[in-house]
């Protein structure tokens, strides 16, 4: 399985090579950073060089435990490349602070800014170049290796799901039905842990609809002892694709699975920021707000209002006016019944079909982030005829309203626009996964790749 297990923690042995590697990157980022300072100054170092060199082992020690504590040496990026950048660059931002903790308290080590800051720069540059190489030339080693056991329906598709993050090394059947051909079969003839070692796997992957006489508990109990995980279906997709399966869900599964933790602290900081970058957007993209409010009203013939308001959901269940800029005709919805938008809407206009695909028509909900109605990482919110309706045909509808709607989401960003209700059954799955797993490090990826989707259009209509 390539891996050795350190402190009661398996891990493995490419993984341990590349953080002894970036430990030896920030060794000499920091021995460049000393040698450029005392360049810049025009004198010679009169530090002593053994103290040079145990202070950048105390440092490489500080980054690699920072880079360790925000994930980086696990099998299991599911983000991808931009997560890892994003996860770089918090990694040495705390480092700096730890370190920076350090001189405060223990003058005499004497660690210059400058030489901090050139450190953290030759650092991040190195550390990405060395990331960038592996993920375009030996990209297994973010991949975890999964065994398949169960049925094959399903098993097919954990191999959909997974076949770009992790290497699929068998299925064990438990059927005579026929699987994916790509999927190796494997004969269950010998003990699972022998099977499971033969082929290198890290996990096991239950896919199985009906468990009952069919599990092999031993085995799979003496897989996990040997440092082998196992995990269930619906734990696999929320790791894998970022979303709670609706079919697989239950309420076992959701009292005894983690998260859900919306502590004090981070809805204060969460509520910090929207107010923070609500300002900013404010002061930097009011002359875009009011240019489009002027071709909106010129368009209108200088009859109509350029804002719309209309009810929506928010958090728990409280109605809210949401502001938008007009993208419709005015008699869209004149007959008063509430329709999904569609693909090419004859309602939209010719202003309304640039400003919805671009998203500035959304702008002016920056002042419903300002009244602490929406933030700016969250659920969409919806209008109250489909609430009602979905509610109603399914029970966990209702939890998307445990947090504040958000101009963006993880589900805006991870699934297309949605006009009908099987769209929003699907982006509900995205929605409990956010809701399950909040944190402030997924609303800035969530920000980050919401660049992606503005600058590319993704999801409009």
């Amino acid at each position: 399985m390539h891996s050795v297990r350190i402190f009661r923690h398996y891990m493995r042995v490419p993984l341990i090579l590349l953080a002894g590697i970036e430990a030896i990157i920030f060794v000499v980022a920091f021995q460049l950073s000393v040698h450029l300072r005392w360049w810049f100054i025009d004198i010679e170092s009169t530090s002593e060089p053994t103290g040079l060199f145990i202070y950048s082992i105390v440092i490489s020690l500080i980054f690699v435990l920072t880079m360790g504590a925000t994930g980086l040496y696990e099998a299991s990026l599911r983000e991808g490349l931009t997560g890892s950048l994003i996860r770089i660059t918090l990694s040495l931002l705390l480092g700096s602070l730890v370190l920076a903790a350090l001189s405060f308290f223990f003058p005499l080590l004497g660690l210059w800014r400058s030489i901090l800051f050139f450190t953290v720069i030759f650092s991040f540059i190195l550390v990405v170049t060395l990331r960038l190489i592996f993920f375009y030339f030996n990209p297994s080693i973010f991949k975890r290796r999964i065994l398949v056991f169960g049925d094959s329906q399903l098993a097919n598709q954990v191999m959909i799901a997974s076949q770009k993050r992790l290497d699929i090394v068998g299925f064990i059947p438990i059927s005579e039905q026929r699987v994916n051909n790509q999927i190796k079969v494997i004969e269950h003839n010998k003990p699972l842990i022998q099977i499971a070692i033969e082929v290198q796997a890290d996990e096991i992957v239950l896919a199985i609809e009906d468990r009952r006489g069919k599990l092999p508990i031993e085995e799979l109990l003496e897989c996990r002892m040997s440092g082998i995980q196992v995990l269930e279906q619906q734990s696999f997709f929320e790791r894998e694709l970022g979303v709670l399966k609706l079919e697989l869900l239950t309420p076992s599964w959701l009292i005894h699975s983690d998260g859900f933790e919306h502590g004090l602290m981070t809805m204060l900081i969460k509520r910090f920021f929207d107010v923070l970058i609500s300002l900013i957007f404010i002061t930097l993209l009011w002359p875009i707000m009011l240019l489009t409010a002027a071709i909106i009203f010129i368009e209108s013939g200088f009859r109509h209002s350029v804002l719309y308001r209309q009810l929506r959901v928010g958090e728990n269940g409280e109605p809210f006016e949401v502001i938008k800029f007009r993208s419709m005709r005015i008699d869209a919805e004149a007959d008063g019944r509430a329709r999904w938008a569609v693909t090419n809407d004859p309602r939209i206009t010719r202003v309304g079909r640039f400003i919805r695909k671009t998203r500035i028509d959304e702008l002016p909900q920056i002042f419903n982030v300002l009244k602490g109605e929406m933030s700016f990482v969250g659920p969409r919110p919806e209008r109250p005829e489909f609430v009602a309706d979905l509610t109603r045909k399914y029970e966990h509808y209702a939890t998307r309203h445990r947090l504040k709607p958000g101009l963006t989401g993880w589900a805006q960003i991870s699934y297309p626009y949605g006009s009908t209700e099987e769209d929003a059954l699907r982006k509900l799955e995205y929605d409990l996964y956010y809701i399950k797993n909040h944190s402030i490090f997924l609303d800035l990826l969530i920000l980050v790749e919401t660049v992606e989707v503005v600058l590319f259009g993704k999801g409009a209509v």
